[in-house]
């Protein structure tokens, strides 16, 4: 079983890895007019602000998709057709992840930014869903559940996957009356996924991995 699941989880990191090498690829050299001065590069570097914003942020969020992703897969002891689905969801919308950052990138700091915030909140939105419906392929009468996994853990992640849903439609409203402040609201989202303890491996860190 172990090789089973280690197969799913070396694919996604594969995923993972590839969406969040993509997005350097929306922050493009300045292509000035020869002779240029150092003043008129700097400034040109200066106007790449939101390329810069929309690749650290999305930079941070598929990082922490990927520990809450790694973290989440101590918890199976099998898979099955329905994990695989759910999980290929999650994939789908982690590839996804670098166009809205694209738009985030372009739009910015223009006055289309309200919009290109909101899509990028939106994408988030049905990103947390993508993960609940993961969370119960494995979950769910607890049938890939590992044994060691405690009621109180697998209760707290559950609130946490029904808490994102609910804050990321918030923020992708919020972005269509302000951008930065939408921005801002998804970012404490991501904060508090950092935060997301799927054990302590005292508990069940050991046999998880046999």
């Amino acid at each position: 079983m172990q090789k089973e699941t280690g197969r799913v989880e070396a694919f996604s990191d594969g995923v993972f890895a590839i969406a969040i090498t993509l997005l350097i690829l929306e922050i493009r050299v300045p292509d000035l007019a020869v002779p240029v001065s150092t003043g008129q590069l700097m400034a040109a570097l200066g106007n790449l602000w939101p390329s810069l914003v929309a690749f650290l942020l999305s930079f941070f969020v598929i990082l922490i998709m990927w520990i809450n992703h790694h973290e989440f897969m101590r918890w199976l002891r099998t898979c099955d057709y329905k994990f695989f689905f759910a999980n290929g969801l999650v994939l789908l919308m982690v590839t996804f992840v670098p166009f809205p950052t694209a738009i985030v990138a372009r739009y910015l700091g223009t006055g289309a930014a309200r919009g290109a915030v909101a899509f990028y909140c939106g994408t988030f939105f049905f990103t947390s869903l993508a993960y609940q419906v993961l969370l119960q392929s494995v979950v769910y009468r607890r049938r890939l559940l590992h044994q060691d996994v405690s009621d109180e853990v697998l209760a707290r992640v559950r609130l946490a996957y029904l808490f994102g849903p609910v804050v990321y439609a918030m923020a992708t409203l919020l972005a269509l009356w302000n951008a930065i402040a939408g921005l801002l609201l998804c970012a404490s989202l991501w904060l508090l996924w950092t935060r997301l303890c799927y054990r302590p491996f005292r508990e069940y860190g050991s046999s998880s991995s046999s």
